[in-house]
């Protein structure tokens, strides 16, 4: 990985840096000890200011300046990502020495675009996707065969970006796992998961793609060579169409929360089926009776748990259609009134994340009754009421401890260390 170093502000050059970028928004002048390797960005400037005896790339951004000699072309658009049709027309115009293109990305389409737009484009290049989502586009410099990536030092210049230690301790070949559903602005997994990769020695990163649609999710998977992705709402049923093999327990779940890429074979898994039974070790689950709140993804995974242990079961939910086709595929009885009588409530609503109503009445909540949250990390209103009322509580985090390892393992084939996983949650 051949890696740029940036600065966000006027601070000594980087040692040890095969490349800077010197901003010229940022500095007043070239610093010494810039060579023929570096890159100038004229952000604007005239480019007189760059000195005859400079030898190295300048950008001039959008502008035909062709006195400069080794000048970068570089587009920025930092509303959306353009098609790949759109990036090779724009890229492949003039007689620039590299042409760059950096755009916002907020989707695996866009991602995909990016990516198909790197294989087609016949030139040398630099194309990076911008935002969160963008984060495995500066990863992969040599599957999108840009002539180099950016990595900051002192403060970011970019939005995605990674430090340049970081950047240089990652490699080309680092293994990518990451968070797939929408939104994601809440999620744990990534401190988690990273935590638990350092203390296994695995080089790698977990990343977030929060997409508003999986249009292209299997072309993004395989070909930025992502070795596995966690599902969440709103896709734990959606993204079976995108696979080539389903796990036993997730076919019986009919939703996925694991994806492995084996080469470019994606399986499908359910580790919240081990997530719930981990949250739930200390409590008595057989001819129990036990609520299930809500009827997605993680509903099937609580009805499988919960019908498996032995526990007479019963389903609520807003959605009537969902909530039949539960009941049918499980033998679930269906509330429709309160929470009072269940010796366990399971919430597998995004309420708390999200405003809302249960769809139950959980005014009624009694001591000696226990409620499990699947949202953690902050009071839900299920759990506030569940504290007034003396009820015993089993904790989302467990759960999300337990599928987090769970899936860990089927990504890289080694137990990790769970106690450091749970201190990354607190």
């Amino acid at each position: 990985m051949r890696v740029c170093t940036t600065y966000g502000s006027d601070i000594p050059l980087r040692r040890g840096s095969e490349m800077h970028e010197i901003r010229l928004d940022v500095f007043d002048r070239i610093p010494e000890g810039v060579g023929e390797e570096s890159l100038v960005t004229l952000c604007g400037k005239d480019p007189s200011v760059v000195p005859d005896s400079f030898q190295g790339l300048v950008d001039v951004g959008e502008r035909d300046i062709p006195t400069v000699q080794r000048r970068i072309k570089s587009f920025h658009d930092f509303e959306r990502t353009p098609s790949s049709d759109e990036i090779i027309r724009m890229l492949s115009e003039g007689d620039q020495y590299i042409s760059k293109g950096a755009f916002r990305a907020s989707s695996f389409t866009d991602l995909y675009s990016i990516l198909d737009a790197s294989r087609r484009l016949d030139r040398r290049h630099v194309l990076l996707g911008m935002g969160e989502i963008g984060e495995v586009t500066r990863i992969r410099q040599r599957i999108l065969g840009n002539e180099f990536t950016f990595g900051y030092a002192g403060t970011s210049t970019a939005p995605g970006q990674f430090s340049a230690d970081e950047m240089e301790e990652l490699g080309d070949d680092c293994m990518i796992v990451g968070l797939t559903g929408h939104p994601l602005s809440h999620s744990r997994s990534p401190a988690m998961q990273n935590a638990a990769m350092r203390e296994a020695d695995i080089n790698g990163r977990y990343l977030v793609f929060d997409s508003p649609d999986l249009e292209h999710v299997r072309d993004v998977m395989i070909g930025y060579d992502i070795r596995g992705l966690n599902v969440t709402i709103p896709y734990k049923q959606d993204i079976m169409q995108y696979l080539d093999r389903i796990s036993a327990a997730a076919e019986e779940a009919v939703a996925v929360n694991t994806i492995v890429n084996d080469g470019g074979r994606l399986t499908g898994d359910n580790t919240d089926i081990i997530g719930i039974e981990y949250a739930l070790l200390n409590t008595p689950l057989k001819d129990r009776k036990a609520l299930i709140l809500g009827s997605g993804g993680a509903a099937r995974a609580a009805a499988y748990t919960l019908t498996n242990s032995g526990c007479r079961t019963s389903v609520a939910g807003r959605n009537k259609g969902t909530v039949s086709q539960l009941s049918r595929d499980f033998g679930l009885e269906v509330c429709n009134g309160s929470v009072e009588g269940f010796d366990l409530i399971v919430n597998c609503t995004p309420i708390g994340l999200v405003d809302g109503e249960y769809p139950a009445d959980i005014s009624v909540l009694t001591e000696g009754q226990t409620v499990f949250d699947m949202v953690y990390g902050k009071e839900t209103p299920i759990i506030s009421m569940a504290k007034s009322k003396g009820c015993k509580l089993a904790d989302g985090r467990d759960m999300l401890v337990g599928q987090g390892a769970a899936s860990f393992k089927l990504w890289f084939g080694k137990e990790p260390d769970t106690d450091i996983m749970r201190g990354a949650l607190e």
